[in-house]
């Protein structure tokens, strides 16, 4: 089992924990408000794009030419919030779900709030009283983690060399 493998199970168990003691999360298929409002371009390792392209290269021509408009477009833009370009608009679901990115595993499990990475959905609850043992600043043992399978690259220019690379590496 690879170090990014194991990190995804101890995710998924730590999110299937909060989804079963807090019913009410508001995390879950159907809401798409975190990939609607990024704050920057994700960054990946190595080993997540390795997983990603591998979710890529099984789209349809068609939707991979899709998300390939939607990262020329974020490269060449600096406007913000972004959209991610991998979200399919119509649907509000994401067509490489399965082999996501960390980021993407554990925005509205894990957060950073000095950053600005969390949801302000969750925030809002919290606030209010109808959300408790919200661990605000978590997402740094996971950044401790990544850092230890590379170096991060923005999404885009992973892409960007797939595609210059003809898609076959």
């Amino acid at each position: 089992m690879t170090a990014l493998s194991r990190l995804h199970l101890e995710i998924d168990a730590r999110v299937q924990n909060i989804r079963e003691n807090h019913p009410d999360w508001l995390c879950g298929k159907g809401c798409d408000q975190c990939c609607r409002r990024l704050a920057e371009v994700p960054q990946l390792t190595a080993t997540e794009w390795a997983l990603l392209r591998d979710g890529l290269a099984a789209l349809t021509p068609e939707c991979l030419q899709e998300v390939s408009r939607k990262m020329a477009a974020l490269a060449a833009s600096a406007a913000r919030p972004i959209v991610c370009p991998l979200l399919d608009s119509s649907t509000g679901a994401c067509p490489v779900y399965a082999q996501r990115p960390v980021a993407c595993r554990t925005y509205g499990f894990y957060a950073q709030r000095e950053l600005g990475l969390y949801c302000r959905d969750i925030e809002s609850r919290v606030d209010d009283g109808r959300l408790a043992d919200v661990v605000w600043g978590n997402h740094d043992a996971i950044d401790h983690r990544l850092a230890g399978l590379g170096e991060s690259r923005p999404l885009t220019e992973w892409f960007a060399g797939w595609e210059s690379a003809g898609r076959g590496a």
